[in-house]
């Protein structure tokens, strides 16, 4: 299974970077998972909004799902917002991670038959994506 991480890039990357580093090193929950780091900080030499949503919607296209991780500021960002509503577009299965319960989701996030996990653990992240 292929998942696409959506994540606020300024506050929760080393979220984004645990989850990756799980998926190559801990074999007993995420044997048959592969992330997909849908930041485009290094591989697209763009400033342009329509090129990065391109290059971000070809990875999307790979996937089976999109996992958002919702830090403290997520619910703000329109990346994210914007991933989710492509996600929808794209007929991608939902699953959400809270990095701490209190962290407000985005609203486009609602109705879309999400998976929540409320910590980021490796079994609660395990559980909202098999």
């Amino acid at each position: 299974m292929k998942v696409f991480i959506s994540y606020d890039y300024d506050n929760d990357k080393t979220y984004k970077n645990m989850l990756k580093a799980w998926s190559t090193n801990d074999a007993e929950h995420f044997n048959t998972i592969n992330f997909e780091d849908g930041s485009t900080d290094v591989s697209v030499n763009s400033t342009d909004r329509g090129a990065i949503r391109r290059a971000i919607s070809r990875r999307m296209n790979t996937c089976d799902k999109i996992i958002v991780l919702v830090g403290e500021e997520t619910h703000e960002s329109e990346w994210c917002n914007w991933e989710i509503d492509k996600a929808e577009e794209l007929g991608l299965e939902f699953a959400a991670v809270k990095i701490s319960n209190s962290n407000k989701p985005p609203e486009g996030l609602y109705n879309k038959g999400a998976k929540w996990a409320r910590s980021f653990t490796k079994i609660a992240i395990e559980n909202v994506l098999t």
